[in-house]
């Protein structure tokens, strides 16, 4: 009886249903990671308590913040960690999205490598899918002009929905005036966030936050001498040394046998420090801030009683980071050593003064003068709160608002909120799917269903029917109604876009087009990534 050939060539197939093992374990840790996350999505969505590994205790709704302080191993799951990221990155806003949507996405690449579909053809055909739906997203976008106001708070207003905060009306129309204040609107391509300077400080309430037009310093006047607190037409010089005796370089012994020795060592000081306060008030100097530093004393009484008695205002500990925000702010530049302190190193400002607001006291600079109309500006936010776990989520959560404000400066374009934008996408898909061929009709209906996890999760964490909610979206979405989502204040479906603000119950929930595009191209970029791997291996 004839046999098959049999040896080595036949155990290349051996182990076939490993790429397909390794493939299902990757899909379903990246999919427990968008799980944890989901029910933190939209305005009613919840918040998480997150324990780090140093004891501090985060809460938080922001996508982001959540992923980045979890403990995730996996190297698949921490995959949506580095997506969370780049959303973050990208565009600010959308972090908790763009986790779910790609979840739901390998969830639909699951189903379709069941039926025996390859996993390359799939996550191509996906690519594909993303590509046509952006270009939906494009055609149902509304314009906008960025001296619109009343539009750009909708757009910030609907993103602070879904924090803690969301009850206060202060936050949004400062995100939106900082950003606006930071950039000139008539040619401004993008914003520098690094302009706007966010101090926390505990204590009131968050609508005791306030903005500032100039510079707020955390550190106090030092006024052991009796300096001045309040300096008005200010010359302000920034220093990286110190106004304190020099000290020997090595372990070095003075030995003092007498009282002469002794006057003549202190009268050495006050020369030494006398020359330096004369230097810097020749140079017109009135109010000077002094980098920290660990190496000696910034300042001692002996240097704070000369330059008292020149008028000049001293602040001391000016932190590292604090730096270029100063000099871009006041036009000054950072001087090394007493030797190269000359007027054009200088700032200027209107004012210079201590103030105290509940309980604690701050410097403000204020009437900063720009070298162009041009030139971007910048802008401190006093924010306010009665813990640092509140103060940290109304940090991160005027940074997304702000974020939001600069995805319609990079892109000037408005989409309707509450998961209308992924249910037209999904119609769009559905739609052109039944035209399509093989293997797109299969792989766009797919993607175009996975799309639906948006509106579906909104509707289940407002306590919705999640299934009578979307079946209505998708007849309101076949009959071209691309502006209809999911309504709280409704408790059902409404309509969501410009139109809904003229609309009887209208909404005015308003997205950056920014913010879907980028979701989708990398969701479905991340999805691609994780399908085509078949192996995993250790190394050494």
């Amino acid at each position: 009886m004839a046999q098959g050939p049999t040896g080595a060539g036949n155990n290349a197939f051996k182990d076939k249903e490993k790429p397909q093992a390794v493939r299902t374990a990757n899909i379903t840790a990246a999919r427990a990671v968008a799980d944890a996350i989901r029910t933190s999505l939209g305005p009613r969505g919840m918040d998480k308590m997150i324990q780090t590994g140093k004891g501090e205790t985060i809460i938080t709704n922001d996508g982001n913040t959540m992923l980045k302080d979890m403990a995730v191993m996996h190297p698949a799951a921490k995959m949506l960690v580095d997506l969370a990221n780049a959303q973050d990155i990208e565009a600010g806003d959308g972090t908790t999205s763009v986790v779910v949507i790609c979840g739901s996405l390998l969830g639909a690449s699951e189903r379709l490598l069941a039926k025996g579909i390859h996993p390359t053809i799939i996550s191509e055909s996906f690519q594909r899918a993303a590509a046509e739906a952006v270009k939906t997203l494009e055609k149902i976008s509304i314009p906008i002009n960025l001296n619109d106001r009343a539009t750009l708070l909708k757009a910030a207003s609907t993103s602070l929905s879904s924090k803690i905060v969301s009850q206060e009306p202060k936050l949004a129309p400062m995100a939106v005036d900082a950003v606006m204040r930071s950039i000139n609107p008539t040619n401004a391509q993008n914003v520098d966030l690094r302009n706007i300077r966010i101090l926390k400080r505990p204590g009131g309430v968050i609508d005791d936050s306030e903005m500032i037009d100039g510079v707020v310093l955390n550190q106090q006047v030092l006024k052991s001498a009796g300096g001045p607190t309040r300096v008005e037409k200010a010359k302000i010089a920034l220093i990286q040394f110190q106004l304190s005796p020099p000290k020997p370089d090595m372990e070095n012994q003075i030995v003092v046998n007498d009282y002469r020795q002794m006057d003549k060592i202190l009268k050495e000081e006050r020369t030494y420090l006398l020359n330096m306060v004369k230097k810097i008030k020749k140079a017109k100097c009135n109010v000077l801030l002094i980098q920290k530093s660990i190496l000696r004393d910034a300042v001692n009484d002996l240097s704070l009683h000369f330059l008292y008695k020149l008028g000049i205002m001293c602040i001391k500990d000016i932190e590292r980071d604090e730096v270029e925000f100063i000099c871009k702010s006041t036009g000054c530049k950072p001087i090394a050593d007493i030797d190269s302190f000359t007027e054009d190193k200088l700032g200027s400002a209107e004012l210079v003064e201590e103030t105290s607001s509940l309980g604690s006291r701050i410097v403000r600079i204020t009437g900063v003068k720009h070298s162009a109309p041009s030139a971007a500006r910048t802008v401190s936010i006093i924010a306010r709160g009665a813990n640092p776990l509140i103060l940290d989520e109304a940090e991160r959560s005027l940074h997304d608002a702000m974020c939001v404000i600069r995805c319609l400066v990079k892109k000037r374009a408005l989409l309707p909120g509450g998961g209308a934008p992924e249910m037209a996408v999904s119609a769009h898909l559905n739609s052109v799917a039944t035209t399509a061929s093989y293997p797109d009709s299969i792989c766009w209906k797919a993607f175009a269903d996975a799309l639906e996890v948006v509106p579906v999760t909104l509707a289940e964490n407002a306590g919705l029917n999640s299934i009578k909610v979307v079946t209505e979206l998708r007849a309101r979405h076949a009959k071209g109604e691309t502006n209809v989502g999911v309504s709280i204040k409704r408790g059902g479906v409404g309509v969501m876009g410009a139109e809904g603000k003229e609309a009887a119950g209208g909404e005015g929930v308003m997205q950056p087009l920014l913010v879907s595009t980028s979701a989708i191209e990398l969701a479905s970029e991340t999805v691609k990534m994780i399908l085509r791997i078949d192996d995993i291996a250790l190394s050494r």
